[in-house]
């Protein structure tokens, strides 16, 4: 299990921390989507699990801090961003290098060439690796210690349809095998379709931990949010309404005086808000 515990970046200037007291846990055997929009917190996230980015916090993979692991190629597999490497190395080149900074045989960097569906590419610059396969390499590197944890950022970004869907295929299987796999997005849809669990953040904070069936049921519908003193009566007039027009409205309370309605719109609850006082 991956728990992340209060990850908070260290601010720059007069500028909010990008990552503000973060909690939250990915589970084996499931794929979890931490989701948020562009600057959103996602990388910095990632970064601060894997103690790349100063701060504070703590993330414990199985129970144990990243620098508390003897071997972490062997317990965490990494995607950030590009594939590390000069561009004019050869594909078996560059994961054999890997594999020896990871300290395992090259024999696996073959292994993983098939595994991956890039035999025939190991001549191949990576430098001139189209983003199919440069994203497939970076797969490739991230198993390269066999590692129980994959933590991923934005790993299926401007991939094709049926690349994408590999990806995700490959992840799932991670996970059947009793893996837990992180990824980061910030496309809704993608977590949806692809993920057991997704994390929703903004502002380097936490807005919701759902499973999918929950996420889907409560993020991707439209939704108008109401914060008023009078939540409840509010609710029941919404709610009352809805039945007797035989609408499909649902109405969610949340903390704080605060509705999430689904079904309807701004300016409908705003008329039974002003007709029943």
């Amino acid at each position: 299990m991956l728990q992340a515990i209060g990850l908070t970046s260290t601010p720059r200037r007069d500028r909010p921390p990008a990552v503000d007291d973060l909690t939250f846990e990915a589970r084996p055997g499931a794929v979890t989507a931490l989701l948020g929009s562009a600057g959103s917190g996602k990388t910095t996230a990632l970064r601060l699990m894997l103690e790349l980015e100063p701060g504070r916090g703590i993330t414990y993979f199985r129970g144990r801090p990243l620098h508390r692991i003897a071997h972490p190629p062997r317990e965490v597999g990494v995607l950030l961003g590009d594939i590390p490497g000069h561009p004019s190395r050869t594909l078996r080149g560059q994961l054999r290098m890997l594999c020896a900074a990871t300290g395992v045989p090259a024999s696996r960097a073959e292994e993983l060439v098939r595994t991956v569906g890039l035999t025939g590419l190991e001549r191949r610059r990576i430098g001139t690796l189209p983003i199919g396969a440069d994203r497939r390499l970076g797969f490739a590197s991230a198993l390269l210690g066999d590692p129980h944890t994959l933590l991923l950022d934005e790993p299926g970004a401007g991939l094709s349809v049926s690349e994408s869907a590999w990806l995700y295929e490959r992840l799932r299987a991670h996970a059947a095998g009793g893996g837990t796999v992180l990824y980061s997005t910030a496309d809704p849809k993608d977590a949806a379709r692809n993920a057991d669990r997704v994390v929703t953040i903004d502002g380097g904070r936490l807005l919701a931990d759902q499973d999918v069936t929950e996420f889907a049921r409560t993020r991707l519908r439209p939704r108008v949010a109401v914060r008023t003193p009078q939540a409840a009566r509010l609710a029941a007039a919404v709610t009352q309404e809805a039945r007797a027009a035989r609408r499909p409205v649902e109405v969610v309370a949340e903390e704080g005086n605060r509705l999430s309605v689904y079904g309807t719109d701004c300016a409908a609850v705003g008329d039974t808000a002003f007709r029943h006082g």
